[in-house]
Formats: C-alpha cells, structure tokens, sequence
C-alpha cells in the first residue's frame, strides 16, 4: 500500500521540511552529507556537536500498535473502494514544479519546493488530485475509476493533536469521463457514507454545495468577477471561523464592499435539506443566475440519486461550503464528524473527508485542451486516524499489534527442530505462526507471551506427544485443551479459528 520511497529521496523530503521550517532553503545536492541534517536531528545551539534527535516538525513516528490501528482504518478504506470496482493506481512522489502551481489558489504558497536535481524544477505532491490529472492527459484517458493511497505534504501550520501533519496519507477516490449527470457524484457521497459507517466512529453529516450556486450568488450580489475565487477562498473558513472574522477578511483583506459582503453573509448561513434547494430555485435575486439555477437543478438530482442510494440521511445543504482549492467547478462535498469524537486535545478535528467535481483540471495539462469531466473525493486519514485512537481509549480496548494465530510452544527441553517442523507445517497451510527464539524457553513465558499478544491459539508439544504423534491445541482465553493426531492439525487449527 504504501508508497516505496528511495532512501535519499527521504533524506531530501525531511530535509527540505525541516529547512523551510526554519525559512532557509534547502541545501544543493553536494552538502547532503552534512551532519546537521542526519537523522532527521539538528545541530544544538549551545553544545556545538550535540544533536536533537527528534522528527522534522509536522510529521511522527507510528509503533506496531499504532501501525494495527491504521491497518484496521486503512483496510475498510480499500474494502470499499474495491467493492465499487475502482483500479489502483500510483505517481511519483514530487511533480514537476509546473504541474502544481496555479492549481491551488491561496495555498499555492503551502507547496514545498525541492532544490534544482538536474535542470528539473519539482515540488513534493501537494494532493494525489492533480497528479491524478496529469496521468490522465498523459496517458490519453477518456475514462478511469481510480484509488490512490500515498502520502502527501503541505507546509501548513501542523496541529498533532487534531489530525493536520505536514507529511501524511491521503485516501482518494476518482471517476473520471463523460457520464450522465449527478450520477458519479453521487457514487461518491455514498461511498464516502458506506466508508465512515463501517469506520464506526460516530455520528457524522455530508456537508454538499455547488460551486455554480457560489457564483451565481457572487454574481448577483455584486463581487467582481476577479475576486470570485478569493471570496470563495474567505467563504471556506467559516467551518474554523465566525462569520464576523470571515466578513472582516472579504472586507478588509479582499477588498469587498460592506454591504456586498453582507449579503453574502445572508445566504452562507444557510443549510437545510430538499427544502432549501427548493427556496433558493425561487430566491427573488438567484432566480435570475443561470449559473446558480443551473447548480440547483443539479442537487435536486443528486438527492435524488442519494435517496435511491440509501444515503441522503446523512445529507445536508449547507451554503456556508465553499472548498478553497481552485479546480473544483460543480458539486462539492465535506464529511465531518457531529459526535464527541471530532473532539481532538486541541479542538475540533475537523472534516475527515472532502471531494467534489473538476471538470476542467486534465485540460489544464492537455495540448489540444481537451477535457476529461472527473469528479472524486478523498479521505483524510491522519484525522480519522486520531478520532480512532480516541476511540480505543475511550473503551480501553488493547489492540493487538501482530496477526499472528498459533505460537508453538514446547513444554520440555530439546524440542526445537519439533517446534520448527510444526511452524514449517502451518505456514505452508497459510496459518500465521510464531514461536520462541530460544532453543528451550520456559513454558510459563511461552503461555504469556501468547496471552499478552492476544495470539488465540497454542500448540503445546512434549516428549509424549512427539512420540504418540500428537500435540496439544490450547485456547488462550479459555485455555481449554484438546489433543489432536499431527496430522488433524492443520483442520483442527482452521477449524477453532474459524477459516477455510
């Protein structure tokens, strides 16, 4: 699943985050050698030669036990993503520097460069959306259902507690070609549904808007058209931010008349179901968009279609959506969590998934131009991640780090070629099996350490048994025993764990 990089290309990944944390930039290739940068550490600043070993800021470590949590999270993700048929695909991990800049708008600027490797310009993956793009045009693609499970990077402000690193894995999910409307979109708002109902988190909403309807209401409200995306960009905010903050910056930063941002003020408070759509297709000044009619229509397809899909419970129209990202041009989707769960140490978490439709981004890169409609979603793992964490402790669950199902333990001494057949024995029958190190371990710490690593089976061997031909099948939590001829193990060991 993940994403095998190079080893000096994550020395210059680390390297250039920790750089552009401290605002230089990053050193040529002839000085990677240099000790400041090994070990992801730094120089101190009053012990000359003594290091800080620590992660580069914004990024972490992850123990087994965290490792299983991830893997739980993860393996829901790709369980539905192939229940729905989409192809996995993978892109490099930096771009070149063109294929990213002017995609993003105001956060353009949270992009890392890389220093200049050979008359190549590049920047680490900001997204997998617009290397999705780019392998589109490329490759000539007229339609593709795809999923991609990568790390990307953003050189944003990171808040651990709350889920938001400047290293960490995007989930998405894509469709892209020329289909019939609202149709694909709403595959997307129900897989995104099917995904947070199986992650068990907790009460959550699907946030949708469409960005014909911001336009049009920027349109008749009177917002230059210039500043229809920054507006969009200050109107993305107000999920972290009062009105009142987000009025001050369309007034004092972007310049925007009072009484046009008032206006606006009257429409992004808005949310509602069916109902609102149908308010909004008659509102006195949207009536009179086309762009904004044409946005409505839209959603009433969509719920429509989410109605058929079994998921338009969990559906809100919620004017005050906006997503900050450039390329998106139709329907535009956010999950967040409404249980105690998006509590994080620091506030709340904040959405913990987010999608919607750009029509245009592969023409961006095509010679001719030519379009290829797309329109998909991604999950932000890291969030979901921590709300998980949350949840284990909540319930003071011990999670198991290992997948291991039978240790072989060995009640005498000099069972350790015995102990090796039986593992040898297992494994080719695809069972997981481990089993001491130690030529003759002490059968008390056997029997714990399979009780600690919540292993469910043991297969006990002695003298007597090696010489009836039989061995000891016992279950950890019950520890019940049963003796079983050698060659009923296999079948007997698939049959108390349940598999085939």
């Amino acid at each position: 699943m993940e994403s095998q990089v190079d080893e000096e290309l994550s020395k210059l990944v680390h390297k250039s985050i920790r750089m552009c944390d401290e605002g230089q930039k990053p050193e040529a290739s002839k000085n990677h050698n240099n000790n400041t940068s090994r070990g992801g550490g730094e120089r101190g600043k009053d012990k000359p030669g003594k290091f800080v070993l620590k992660t580069p800021k914004g990024t972490r470590d992850y123990g087994p036990v965290e490792m299983a949590v991830r893997r739980q999270v993860f393996d829901v993700i790709h369980s539905v993503f192939h229940m729905h048929g989409a192809v996995e695909i993978e892109t490099p991990v930096f771009e070149l520097k063109d294929v990213l800049t002017g995609k993003y708008g105001e956060d353009s600027k949270l992009i890392y460069d890389l220093e200049d490797q050979g008359g190549e310009k590049l920047s680490l993956r900001y997204d997998l959306t617009v290397p999705f793009a780019r392998y589109v045009a490329m490759n000539k693609i007229t339609n593709i259902k795809r999923y991609h499970v990568a790390r990307v990077y953003r050189r944003d402000n990171p808040a651990m507690t709350r889920g938001r690193y400047r290293e960490f894995y995007q989930c998405d999910f894509d469709i892209a070609g020329q289909f019939d409307a609202m149709i694909p979109d709403a595959e997307c708002v129900q897989l995104v549904h099917q995904v947070l109902s199986r992650l068990d988190l907790g009460d959550f909403t699907i946030k949708i808007n469409h960005r014909k309807i911001l336009d049009g209401l920027f349109g008749v409200c009177g917002v230059p058209l210039e500043k229809f995306r920054p507006i969009c960009s200050a109107v993305d905010k107000l999920d972290k931010s009062p009105w009142e903050e987000v009025r001050k910056e369309m007034v004092d930063e972007k310049g925007l008349d009072e009484e046009v941002a008032d206006l606006i003020g009257e429409y992004v408070k808005l949310s509602g179901k069916e109902e609102l759509i149908e308010k909004l297709k008659n509102d006195e000044r949207l009536k009179n968009s086309k762009d904004a009619q044409a946005g409505l229509s839209d959603m009433t397809l969509l719920y429509q279609y989410c109605q058929s899909l079994g998921c338009e419970s969990k559906v809100v129209f919620d004017m005050g959506l906006a997503r900050g990202l450039d390329y998106y041009t139709g329907v535009i989707y956010e999950a967040v969590l409404t249980a105690g769960q998006n509590q994080g140490k620091d506030g709340p978490v904040g959405s913990v998934a987010g999608g919607g439709r750009y029509d245009g981004l592969v023409g961006m890169f095509d010679p001719k131009k030519k379009t290829v409609p797309c329109v998909g979603l991604s999950f932000g793992i890291e969030r979901l991640f921590t709300i998980h964490e949350q949840k284990q402790r909540a319930l003071s669950e011990k999670l198991r780090a290992t997948q291991t199902e039978v240790f072989v333990a060995a009640a005498c001494k000099g069972m350790v070629h015995e102990r090796l057949k039986i593992i040898s024995l297992l494994h080719e029958a695809g069972i997981k099996t481990e089993s001491s190190y130690k030529n003759n371990p002490k059968i008390l710490n056997q029997l714990q350490y399979a009780e600690d690593n919540q292993i469910p089976l043991v297969v006990l061997i002695g003298e007597s048994e090696v010489e009836a031909g039989v061995v000891k099948v016992r279950e950890v939590t019950t520890r019940d025993e049963t003796t079983v001829k050698r060659e009923d193990l296999v079948t007997t060991v698939k049959q108390k764990l349940g598999t085939k």
